[in-house]
């Protein structure tokens, strides 16, 4: 089993994304393998996705320009209170939140957070050429991406656009998701950043068709296995395809993406999917640690006007923390070829650092655990959610004691290579987000690091699966990592090493 990484795939690679490495095709080669993967001839490639890219960023090309807040066209500031909001009263608006958790290192706090309370449509087509498993996949540009286009489900729309309140193009596909046009696999709500948005959910969906269904402009039918092993590539799929991939339930597929057999980690971890596989813990226990967390839990979070918070300022078209840590909110104009609209401003967060999102696993009677955290965060609807062991951006800790930095985030920083199973750097929602990135780690351990903490427990990565057919569970880096989990138990495909 490799261990992911950000070097490169072949020796044809150019440096993109960023400074990481990315394989692309060009002139007549490229074309010709365009060809031969349109005509099937052969299982596309690594390479060849890379190229796609490449050709859709030129096609659908995206300029972001920074504006301060006061010069957002069709944005207004209230004059009463100073949240942002837009003059059709959808989208959404930037407010305030007081948080206070008595009895916790910082018992008190305010911040900016994106009020956006409408549910949007994430959605992937499947269909099933010769039995393999394939996804509708969409190259879309965000304003917040780091570089370019990246792999986006076949439907990411919030309720505003699908519904037309931007005046722009319809968005391709949505009535097989809004009609239910097709067998679903998968349907459910779930959150998204607590930190960020104030209760923001999105409806996840995977539905099965059939093979007519062609793809459009700027969209491929992928396999599945590929799609996984992308995942391995730093900023290419994106935040809403992850967590959409991670509610996709268990499919069989022809070579081994969900077998049980296999020797070494990924086996393990393939083994360890099996729903009659044992775990340390029942699903009724751990559904009773969790609620008894929700129910005891002493956290306060009320809206606060945006012009009461505390140590955040306004300044040069920004809002900041006086410390300069978190996140600031800022102001774009976006103008987009091959997007719903032209043209666009918004506000956006743009977070201060690189964050660390990690899961220690390891074997608890021969079937795979995960160490998750009952975490507190102030925008989420039932206030905890299932977190991975470690979900931080270390610099915002700097300033305190030891007791209030995040347990364990020493441990998995110090874990020697031969333990670390996967290790990728994956940008988070673009619509909302300006290139907010996290360095996605899975680290194998022998030993329990904390043993009888009331906040952690070890999960079998089946009742991770079984968590994710309902709402609010688990968190959506905590689906992120679900899904990396199952890239790392799939079968390697052309073009990419495993």
């Amino acid at each position: 089993m490799r261990r992911p990484s950000a070097e490169p795939l072949s020796s044809d690679l150019a440096r993109d994304r960023g400074g990481h490495a990315r394989q692309g095709l060009s002139g007549s080669r490229g074309r010709w393998q365009r060809r031969r993967w349109e005509n099937r001839c052969e299982e596309p490639a690594i390479s060849d996705v890379h190229e796609w890219l490449r050709e859709m960023a030129g096609h659908t090309s995206m300029s972001v320009t920074r504006l301060p807040l006061e010069e957002l066209a069709g944005w207004r500031e209230d004059p009463a209170t100073g949240n942002i909001h837009h003059r059709s009263g959808r989208f959404f608006t930037v407010e305030g939140l007081d948080v206070r958790r008595p009895g916790w290192a910082v018992p008190a706090w305010t911040q900016p957070i994106i009020n956006q309370p409408e549910a949007g449509i994430l959605g992937i087509l499947l269909k099933r050429p010769g039995g393999v498993p394939h996804l509708l996949m969409q190259a879309k540009n965000e304003p917040g991406n780091v570089d370019g286009p990246q792999l986006s489900p076949t439907v990411q729309a919030t309720r505003s656009n699908y519904t037309g309140v931007h005046r722009g193009r319809a968005v391709p596909y949505l009535d097989f998701f809004r009609e239910r046009r097709g067998r679903v696999l998968a349907d459910v709500r779930q959150s998204e950043q607590g930190a960020w948005f104030y209760r923001k959910r999105n409806r996840n969906m995977v539905v099965e068709v059939g093979e007519e269904v062609a793809a459009a402009e700027g969209f491929r039918w992928l396999p599945l296995r590929l799609v996984r092993d992308l995942l391995s590539v730093p900023d290419l799929v994106n935040m809403d395809a992850r967590t959409v991939l991670a509610c996709l339930p268990a499919l069989d597929e022809p070579g081994g993406g969900d077998g049980f057999g296999g020797d070494g980690f990924g086996g393990l971890l393939a083994r360890s999917r099996d729903p009659l596989a044992g775990a340390r813990h029942d699903v009724q226990e751990v559904l009773s640690w969790l609620s008894g967390i929700r129910s005891t839990v002493d956290v306060q979070a009320s809206p606060l006007p945006l012009n009461r918070l505390r140590r955040w300022h306004r300044d040069a078209g920004r809002i900041t923390h006086e410390s300069g840590r978190f996140f600031d909110v800022i102001g774009v104009r976006v103008e987009a070829r091959g997007r719903e609209v032209d043209r666009w401003t918004q506000p956006m967060i743009e977070p201060v650092g690189t964050g660390l999102v990690a899961f220690l696993v390891r074997p608890i009677g021969g079937v795979l655990h995960a160490l998750v955290h009952a975490r507190v965060e102030p925008g989420y609807t039932d206030v905890v959610e299932l977190a991975p062991t470690v979900q931080c951006t270390p610099g915002n800790y700097d300033h305190l004691p030891a007791s209030a930095r995040p347990p364990l985030l020493a441990h998995v920083l110090a874990a020697p290579p031969e333990r670390v199973r996967y290790d990728t750097v994956l940008s988070e929602e673009g619509g909302r987000f300006f290139h907010a990135r996290n360095r996605y780690l899975v680290v194998e351990t022998d030993e329990d690091p904390l043993p009888g903490h009331p906040s952690f427990r070890w999960l079998a990565l089946h009742q991770l699966d079984a968590l994710l057919r309902h709402s609010y569970y688990l968190n959506v880096q905590a689906r992120s990592l679900n899904a990396c989990l199952h890239g790392l138990a799939s079968e390697p495909v052309s073009g990419g090493a495993r």
